[in-house]
């Protein structure tokens, strides 16, 4: 099953567990998402919008550029935990190209938590996976205010 709404509460801190599973989100990888998120992040490099250059560079087609990989990775993370969540750290790593018509399956787990002076952490583990493999994989921290005790 995947998410296709977003959260319009944010998750309690003290209701989140080390080992819950965050919702999955699949994201359809489109030509039109390609090209958007390049041109948004002002990344004009052809492999990104212009397919028979790509072709040219050994590619079979443009992909997904890494700062549209990010943004995904933000929006996973915020579906999951609410819109008052606040992502303070993301790290992460690319693998495999995010081609057109591939869909990119966002899963993830709570792998630690800890609190101090009212502000609850959660650190989680994230994958987005096409059919070639792992596109993006890494850890990010979410601070929550919501349901610790100060």
């Amino acid at each position: 099953m995947t998410s296709t709404v977003s959260r319009t509460s944010t998750l309690a801190w003290n209701a989140i567990a080390v080992g819950d599973e965050l919702t999955p989100l699949e994201v359809p990888v489109t030509t039109t998402l390609i090209v958007a998120g390049a041109i948004a992040s002002r990344d004009y490099m052809p492999v990104h919008h212009d397919r028979d250059f790509a072709n040219s560079q050994g590619s079979k087609d443009i992909f997904l550029n890494i700062l549209t990989t990010n943004g995904l990775c933000v929006k996973f993370l915020h579906d999951w935990a609410g819109p008052e969540a606040m992502i303070k750290k993301l790290s992460v790593r690319l693998g495999v190209p995010a081609y057109p018509n591939d869909p990119l399956h966002f899963t993830g787990a709570v792998t630690g938590k800890s609190s101090s002076d009212g502000e609850g952490l959660v650190e989680v583990s994230l994958k987005g996976s096409n059919s070639l493999g792992d596109h993006v994989s890494g850890t990010a921290v979410l601070s929550l205010l919501n349901g610790v005790d100060a």
